[in-house]
C-alpha cells in the first residue's frame, strides 16, 4: 500500500475556493482503480496546545493507494490535469509525501 499526505496552501482567503473545485473532483479520484482513500482535512479546534495548526489556508489530502502504479495512473488521469489548471492560480504552495509502511 502507498500513503500520500499532500499539504495544499491556498494564496489568502482562496481555500475555500479550492475545496469547492477539490470536491468536485473526490468522486472521479475515488472512482480510480486502486483508491482506496481520498479526501480533505483541515486543522481541527479546541485540541489545544499540543497541537500544531497547519492554518487557516491550508488543507491536507490524505490518500491511500493499493500500490505505486496505482499512483501513478493517478496522477496522470485526465481529471487531475484539469483540476490542476482550475487551481493553479489560487494556490500559494503545494508539497505532496509519498510513503510506505513502515510495518
Amino acid at each position: 500500500m502507498i500513503h500520500v499526505v499532500a499539504i495544499i496552501t491556498a494564496k489568502p482567503g482562496m481555500r475555500e475556493k479550492v475545496l469547492e473545485a477539490f470536491r468536485a473532483n473526490i468522486p472521479a479520484v475515488r472512482a480510480e482503480d486502486g483508491c482506496i482513500e481520498y479526501g480533505p482535512a483541515t486543522d481541527a479546534d479546541g485540541v489545544g496546545s499540543f497541537q500544531t495548526k497547519f492554518g487557516a489556508d491550508s488543507f491536507v489530502v490524505i490518500e491511500k493507494w493499493r500500490d505505486l502504479p496505482a499512483l501513478k495512473a493517478h496522477a496522470a488521469a485526465p481529471h487531475m490535469a484539469a483540476y490542476a489548471a482550475k487551481v493553479k492560480d489560487m494556490l500559494a504552495n503545494r508539497v505532496i509525501h509519498v510513503l510506505s509502511p513502515a510495518g
